[in-house]
């Protein structure tokens, strides 16, 4: 058994057979060019490399090279599609565990590799460019920042070894002063402390999640249907927008309306 994910490799495998692999960029970094339908895209995947020269980016992290890496597959792309009228969608496939933690890190600015991936995401989306997250594993703290929270639409599919949160179960708990098994009860009654996906939806930032039969190595099924998810997201972004305001509006973030709605009131 492999002692780290791979979903996020597995998808892009499949998702992007027949497509074009780019080259140039960290073994950690799987890009490729291909189409969904009609529309060109651009596969990201962050992946394991138990070679990576950063120890702490060996199973799947985001670190210094993942995000400057990412950075750049996506300037090609907003630099490429400037003058074209279809520019191609971004199809970020998310199995991140966490941004690399590291002394190293740390001192040869990862905040700055991060924001950078962030910054790229957000200025493609702001470029015309659709940008779809397809969650199929964990979507943890700064990693999920760098990659796929930017996202237009963010699908995620039904399995729970698929989660989202700031940080891991042993960590929160250490953070707030509690057990793992306390934690969970926390959770049970405060979405924004939960893991699975079904709280984050309730928090309004899911598009759409999708039931798989094999999530681990995707069947012919699982693909056409994640497929075709992903064509009606970019359908959607094409007729509403590049906002981010499908987010909004959900029950369990109604505070959160109202402090956007007094900040506009003040400012």
């Amino acid at each position: 058994m492999s002692p780290f994910s791979l979903r996020g490799l597995h998808w892009f495998q499949a998702l992007s057979a027949g497509s074009t692999f780019v080259d140039g960029l960290p073994a950690s970094l799987k890009v490729a060019d291909g189409v969904l339908g009609e529309q060109p895209v651009r596969f990201i995947a962050v992946v394991a490399d138990p070679q990576n020269r950063f120890v702490r980016a060996r199973h799947g992290e985001v670190g210094l090279l993942e995000g400057w890496g990412l950075a750049k597959a996506v300037d090609e792309v907003i630099e490429a599609d400037r003058a074209t009228p279809r520019k191609r969608a971004l199809i970020a496939i998310v199995d991140v565990p966490s941004q690399a933690y590291g002394r190293r890190e740390e001192a040869l600015g990862i905040h700055q590799a991060l924001a950078a991936a962030a910054d790229s995401y957000a200025r493609a989306r702001l470029a015309g460019h659709a940008v779809i997250g397809l969650l199929v594993g964990k979507a943890m703290s700064g990693a999920f920042l760098a990659h796929g929270y930017q996202a237009n639409r963010l699908i995620a599919l039904r399995d729970p070894g698929v989660m989202v949160h700031a940080m891991g179960k042993v960590s929160a708990a250490r953070v707030t002063l509690r057990s793992v098994e306390e934690l969970e009860v926390l959770a049970a009654s405060v979405p924004p402390m939960a893991y699975d996906i079904d709280s984050y939806a309730s928090l309004g930032l899911l598009w759409e999640t999708l039931t798989v039969e094999q999530i681990e190595q995707p069947t012919a099924s699982d693909l056409a249907r994640v497929s075709d998810c992903l064509r009606q997201a970019i359908g959607d972004v094409e007729s509403t927008g590049a906002d981010l305001s499908s987010r909004l509006g959900a029950t369990n973030r109604a505070a959160s309306s109202k402090v956007r709605q007094r900040l506009r009131e003040q400012w």
